[in-house]
């Protein structure tokens, strides 16, 4: 299911506008976090993260800022916010600088956005019903090659065949 097909570049932003984006390449994958720790730094109930190519992304203008903690695994992690409206947009991982994170929400199309898969469904929202083509774990897998060749299999035309 999806309604739209998206546009490359998409481009988005905080909720204030002093912070606007432009990513040139399809996400690597789209999934939602139910983990407590999204759950808490989202103020909602989950996250919707897609990881995306660090080099494909680009601020147009307004600068991020930065904190740093470690998540539930124990890798540092920084999460980047605008100063002005505390609105979320990404997160960097010590490690693979060459992926970021970014909070699918903060994309002016959203139209099209559908999870290839839910994380930490158990301590997920009761009332949280994920789509039905959509996988489910109780935490995250342990390797993430199936999702995104499930991920790459919805969206073909951004995924051509070798």
């Amino acid at each position: 299911m999806r309604a739209t097909r998206p546009t490359l570049p998409m481009t988005g932003g905080c909720s204030c506008g002093a912070i606007r984006y432009e990513l040139s390449s399809f996400p690597r994958l789209l999934y939602s976090c139910n983990c407590t720790d999204c759950q808490r730094a989202s103020g909602s109930a989950f996250a919707l993260n897609m990881p995306v190519l660090a080099r494909d992304f680009r601020i147009l203008h307004g600068e991020s800022r930065g904190w740093r903690h470690l998540s539930p695994k124990g890798v540092e992690v920084t999460s980047r916010f605008c100063g002005d409206c505390g609105g979320r947009l990404y997160g960097e991982r010590k490690g693979r600088a060459e992926i970021i994170n970014r909070r699918a929400g903060t994309l002016d199309d959203t139209s099209w956005l559908v999870p290839v898969a839910h994380m930490f469904m158990r301590s997920a929202q009761a009332w949280v019903k994920p789509f039905m083509s959509s996988e489910c774990h109780d935490t995250q897998p342990a390797d993430f090659a199936e999702l995104m060749q499930a991920w790459r299999a919805m969206w073909p035309e951004f995924f051509p065949q070798k």
